[in-house]
């Protein structure tokens, strides 16, 4: 009996690492896919929020010019990005296809995730499980988009305009806009995967809806530290990041909720059915 255990023991670990080097090979391919059109990727997409056109300035500018009958946010013609490491480039581009890689395979690694757990959920819950999985991959690239094209263009546009002196002559550091960048679109795509973790603590009887009614108050506390801790010093953007946060946190409500209600109606149907 020990001996089938064991065996059923090392048959899982062996099935797990198939899934770990599928997911793997995964995040590889679309890191070389990304590699090999870096150079589109790095002036379109990673240096897209330092220009005037980007979408996010040209639809505030739209409304701007509606109301105030100007353009409200006009960024310097010139975003000069300096390279002060002999292999800095090499790195940022390294850095880049891993990132783009991750977020490219994020859907492909969840299911790989889902195929592995589903062997062990009955039919109802590998049902349900589908939407789960397919709502942790949707909820990470909501908070990517979240990330780029609602916080960074604004932590950008306050660090280009604000100035304590003329003389002073703006160099960007290559490493320190990638950092800025991952911080900002990777830091919201996980943080958007709170109402994940608020689902599965309720399925197992963790959290209530009550408890986090209750603690609102310090939740949006801890949602302002967590603002600030992906974003810049400035305050505009901290409170762009706090908004969608704020909003996720009540839906967040909504679903524990609705979960909680769910666990209750199936306690109740287990005690019915088991003879007292």
């Amino acid at each position: 009996m020990s001996e089938q255990k064991e065996m059923s023991f090392w048959g899982h670990i062996t099935e797990l690492r198939g899934h770990m080097i599928r997911s793997l090979i995964a995040i590889v391919v679309c890191a070389i896919v990304v590699g090999f059109n870096v150079n589109w990727i790095m002036d379109n997409i990673f240096f897209g929020p330092t220009r005037n056109d980007f979408y996010t300035f040209r639809v505030v500018n739209h409304f701007s010019r509606e109301l105030i009958g100007h353009d409200s946010i006009t960024l310097p013609g010139n975003f000069a990005v300096q390279q002060k490491k002999l292999f800095e480039q090499f790195n940022v581009m390294m850095a880049v296809s891993i990132f783009g890689g991750i977020v490219a395979a994020f859907p492909y690694l969840i299911w790989e995730l889902w195929r592995f757990i589903s062997p062990a959920l009955h039919p109802k819950e590998r049902k349900n499980s589908v939407f789960v999985i397919n709502f942790i991959w949707i909820l990470f690239l909501l908070g990517i988009l979240c990330g780029y094209f609602l916080i960074l263009p604004f932590a950008i546009n306050f660090s280009l305009l604000f100035k304590v002196s003329d003389t002073i002559v703006q160099l960007f550091d290559l490493t320190d806009y990638t950092t800025l960048f991952m911080q900002i679109v990777l830091g919201m795509g996980v943080v958007f995967l709170f109402p994940v973790l608020v689902y599965f603590t309720t399925s197992l009887g963790i959290l209530t809806p009550k408890f986090m009614r209750t603690y609102r108050r310090h939740a949006i506390v801890l949602i302002m530290v967590v603002a600030a801790i992906i974003t810049p010093a400035d305050v505009l953007s901290m409170m762009m990041a706090a908004l969608p946060l704020l909003l996720l946190y009540e839906f967040s409500i909504l679903m524990c909720a609705y979960t909680f209600k769910k666990v209750e109606k199936r306690t109740l149907e287990e005690q019915r059915i088991t003879p007292q």
